[in-house]
């Protein structure tokens, strides 16, 4: 009885190690990715959003086409509008609002960005 004690005091012990080793890692690769610039996104496929951007980072995205369409299979999309803009260097509170169109469609020219 008392030999399991002591093995479910070790198991707490050991999981309350590793939740603080990963919250510090989770700091880390936070700062880490805080320190690269926003890629440009402008004519590329959303998917590229999503794979690119870290996983924390705060996104909206939304149809520039006029029609109020709901985004729902990011690889049938593409880029028309991007805020901030590539090269730009993000913090916890930015968020990164994309604008597109369904693949296929031509950006509105009200919304369409020149590239650089």
């Amino acid at each position: 009885m008392r030999r399991r004690a002591v093995v479910g005091a070790g198991a707490v012990l050991a999981l309350a190690a590793v939740a603080v080793s990963s919250a510090e890692e989770t700091a880390a690769s936070w700062e880490e990715a805080r320190e690269r610039p926003v890629p440009d996104f402008l004519g590329r496929g959303l998917w590229r959003v999503f794979t690119r951007l870290d996983r924390r980072t705060r996104l909206d995205v939304h149809d520039v086409s006029g029609r109020d369409r709901r985004v729902l299979w990011p690889p049938n999309w593409r880029v028309c509008t991007q805020y901030p803009a590539a090269g730009t260097i993000l913090d916890r509170r930015t968020t990164v609002m994309i604008g597109v169109v369904r693949k296929g469609e031509t950006c509105p020219a009200r919304v369409r960005t020149a590239r650089r």
